[in-house]
């Protein structure tokens, strides 16, 4: 028993001082807080679409910091919040030790304000989605162009749920799409009926598989509503909602191991 437990503790110190070691960063960028213009709610990220990723990047060694449109703190939709009255995300664990975690709050309280940071400082990056996205993100020139010269530098880029409505205006030099001959995916139709059932009005102004639609040269692809589901086509990596967050950064981890091989 003493040799068992001396050969695991061997094991966890090795692996700490590996994870000590890698000094490789990703940057995950979230939505600051806002008042929908359409619901009157509070809205922002998504909770599983921050904390999942945190973990699969962090669990495989990599140092995670955090960006925003505007700097300081994320914001979260209500009904993310595992601790909400709704009760919706109520099993989600990981987003509950996330926020009962002091560090890992602060993380979020102090994010890097987007145009103050250096791309060339990540490995990748990774942008979560949620409802604020569709009013924080969409159309927001320069996170566009953000997305657009990290995309161009080859490193893998990963987007998640209603972050993906970036996408659908976010253009290369050459005035092409990113999406433009690719495969993607984000927030479906079936799953915008789905949330506007259940709360009786229409949450989102537009939907965005309705916007990819009528883009000529892309395939928007989906699975079953809610099902986790990510699509890798080259280094672009998109995940339909938030069941997806940490099957889109499972594939960024394989583009960053085949890059270091």
């Amino acid at each position: 028993m003493l040799i068992a437990g001396i050969t695991i503790t061997a094991i966890l110190s090795a692996f700490a001082q590996n994870k000590e070691g890698q000094k490789d960063k990703i940057l995950l960028i979230a939505s600051n807080g806002a008042i929908s213009k359409q619901t009157g709610w509070p809205i922002g990220a998504w909770y599983s679409e921050v904390t999942h990723p945190y973990w699969e990047f962090t669990q495989a060694g990599y140092e995670v910091e955090f960006a925003s449109p505007d700097g300081g703190e994320i914001g979260f939709d209500t009904y993310s919040d595992p601790e909400h009255e709704s009760k919706l995300s109520a099993n989600d664990l990981i987003s509950l030790g996330f926020k009962k975690s002091a560090d890992k709050t602060a993380l979020v309280k102090n994010s890097k304000k987007l145009s103050s940071v250096n791309s060339n400082d990540y490995k990748a990056i990774f942008i979560s989605g949620g409802l604020g996205p569709m009013q924080t993100m969409y159309k927001n020139s320069s996170i566009e162009k953000f997305v657009v010269d990290f995309y161009q530098s080859g490193k893998p880029v990963g987007i998640v749920c209603h972050a993906t409505a970036i996408l659908l205006n976010a253009k290369l030099p050459n005035g092409k799409l990113i999406v433009d001959g690719k495969k993607w995916t984000g927030y479906s139709n079936l799953e915008e009926d789905i949330l506007d059932k259940n709360v009786n009005m229409k949450v989102n102004a537009f939907r965005i598989e309705d916007e990819a639609k009528k883009i000529a040269n892309t395939k928007f692809l989906t699975a079953a509503p809610f099902a986790p589901y990510a699509v890798r086509d080259g280094n672009l990596v998109t995940g339909q909602q938030q069941s997806s967050g940490s099957e889109a950064a499972k594939k960024v981890l394989e583009i960053l191991k085949e890059k270091g091989k």
